[in-house]
């Protein structure tokens, strides 16, 4: 029994900290997120901003190492994209903006399900697996924060913001990402209010998502985990 258990481990390759691509994937996410209010004020700073998320997005379809049909796609959907961080990152003041916008979200909602179908189906949890979970958690607060967005840009009067909290009046980027992640997390966004049922809504449907996927992760971990003490209990009786 321990020479099988010696030759099981002996064949396991090394988990190399280079190949962990979903772990790369979520500290570069986790960057954009926490660089977003330094790239105000400055052009420079906001042209590294939109920099460095069009290369998360290019990253993001590297690390699903899909096939070539797929890649294809991804790259179609990972253009507008592209150009919707990079040309009308700040706010939506066009109808182009606003298609374009639209066709950046499909890119999310195609990263979102690879990247979910990728870590349920595999037999074991790992690191991978766990920063995958991770991924798509950032990659849907974002992707509701542009949809935020486009609901202030149709509906100007969605959003309150209150003058005690915020030094200007119109709902801006940062403000769509500060309420998207506050609504995810269930922590709720001091000093925005959402005004109309549309915004209401959306802000309701993402605190749901964002409850559910933890409780979906957190099963799926304990079912892999349960499986994996069982597996060992019958070895070592074998």
């Amino acid at each position: 029994m321990k020479r099988a258990q010696l030759i099981r481990v002996v064949a396991t390759p090394r988990h190399v900290w280079y190949r962990s691509k979903f772990m790369w994937l979520f500290i570069f996410l986790l960057s954009v997120l926490l660089s977003y209010p330094y790239s105000m004020g400055s052009d420079f700073r906001y042209l590294c901003y939109r920099t460095l998320f069009c290369f998360v997005i290019l990253f993001s379809v590297y690390a699903l190492n899909l096939r070539r049909s797929l890649v294809v796609i991804a790259l179609i959907l990972a253009a507008p994209s592209i150009m919707h961080h990079a040309v009308f990152a700040a706010n939506l003041k066009s109808p182009a903006s606003v298609i374009n916008s639209f066709f950046s979200l499909a890119f999310d909602v195609f990263i979102v399900v690879v990247i979910f179908r990728r870590i349920f189906a595999k037999a074991h949890a790992d690191s991978e697996s766990i920063f995958g979970a991770l991924c798509i958690y950032l990659f849907v607060g974002f992707s509701f924060a542009s949809i935020f967005l486009l609901a202030a840009y149709f509906q100007p009067h969605a959003f309150y913001l209150d003058p005690k909290v915020n030094s200007h009046e119109l709902f801006d980027r940062l403000d769509a990402v500060y309420y998207s992640f506050a609504s995810m997390t269930s922590l709720g966004a001091a000093g925005i209010t959402p005004v109309t049922g549309e915004a209401r809504l959306l802000t309701i449907l993402e605190a749901l998502l964002g409850v559910l996927f933890l409780a979906v992760l957190v099963s799926r971990l304990l079912a892999v985990y349960g499986n994996r003490t069982s597996t060992h209990k019958i070895e070592e009786q074998e």
